[in-house]
């Protein structure tokens, strides 16, 4: 199996959760349990884009035999026809996260560990490496892109946080090289996603991936009052609008046994959905939540 890169990009608050409550936050987001860094499962991946593939009625351009080449029969009757399928699917781990920052609106940040991570995933996958891993001199500095637009003199603030801000070209090609994989036909995005770019220390980007998520406060109306249930309110953590995540996923060729061909992994990869797919990730769907392009 070959190793390839997909990127998501949140288009509105995204919530995958865990289902367990963590101090205030009755329905925390999904995290690495060694980084705490947010992810999204590859499960949740998976699943929605067999359902986005499968084909809901006939004549509707969709291929049945593309879903199961991908990811298996969607049922196992005899273990004589069981199969697997010839996708496998890792977890999305955050590149970016959107912060708030007093100049330039927001600024989309990341760290060396994480940059350091995803250079060794873009070499397993056979991409061309950039630029050196830039690395802030101190916990109180970050380095950002030429031009930045987050920049007050030389001062980055963020959230709470004041930094001293330096401008940097390796910085601003790590900026591109990502700008390029997420809008891949925007010059206009790209150019303003590498103006809002910024490489904070490890222990700083840390921190703001705790505190600068999404807290939304929910209720239940009670339908004969009007009026909210009793004890029904509660808080739910989201990965902000903007945040963008890299995964990892492989294929293999196909191992269906019922197909007339059997698709070579180079086959499948040809047949894999466009750029910028639109889906939608984690639960509260019906409120907006978990709106993603799919980058593949």
């Amino acid at each position: 199996m070959q190793a390839r890169l997909f990127y998501l990009q949140a288009l509105s608050a995204l919530h995958c959760g865990t289902g367990q409550s963590v101090g205030v936050v009755d329905l925390p987001i999904a995290r690495a349990r060694a980084t705490k860094l947010p992810l999204v499962p590859g499960s949740s991946i998976r699943g929605v884009l067999r359902e986005d593939l499968t084909p809901k009625k006939n004549g509707d351009g969709k291929d049945a035999e593309l879903v199961a080449d991908l990811f298996g029969p969607k049922a196992i009757v005899e273990n004589e026809k069981a199969f697997a399928g010839a996708m496998a699917i890792g977890d999305a781990h955050l590149l970016c996260l959107p912060v708030r920052a007093l100049a330039g609106v927001l600024c989309y940040v990341t760290s060396p560990f994480i940059l350091a991570r995803y250079a060794h995933d873009r070499a397993m996958a056979g991409r061309k490496a950039t630029a050196g891993l830039p690395t802030p001199s101190s916990g109180s500095n970050a380095l950002v892109a030429e031009g930045s637009a987050n920049l007050m003199g030389s001062t980055l603030v963020l959230e709470d946080l004041d930094l001293a801000g330096d401008q940097n070209a390796d910085t601003t090609a790590w900026a591109k090289l990502i700008a390029e994989q997420v809008y891949p036909a925007d010059n206009t995005a790209q150019a303003d996603l590498v103006a809002r770019f910024a490489i904070l220390p490890d222990d700083v980007l840390s921190y703001l991936s705790e505190t600068a998520t999404e807290l939304r406060a929910r209720i239940a109306i009670n339908d004969e009052t009007g009026v909210v249930k009793k004890g029904a309110l509660w808080y739910e953590e989201n990965l902000p609008a903007e945040t963008i995540l890299w995964g990892v996923y492989a294929l293999a060729g196909s191992m269906n046994t019922e197909a007339k061909t059997k698709r070579t992994a180079e086959e499948l990869a040809r047949r894999l959905p466009a750029d910028g797919r639109l889906l939608q990730l984690g639960g509260k769907a019906g409120v907006g939540r978990g709106l993603v392009q799919l980058y593949i």
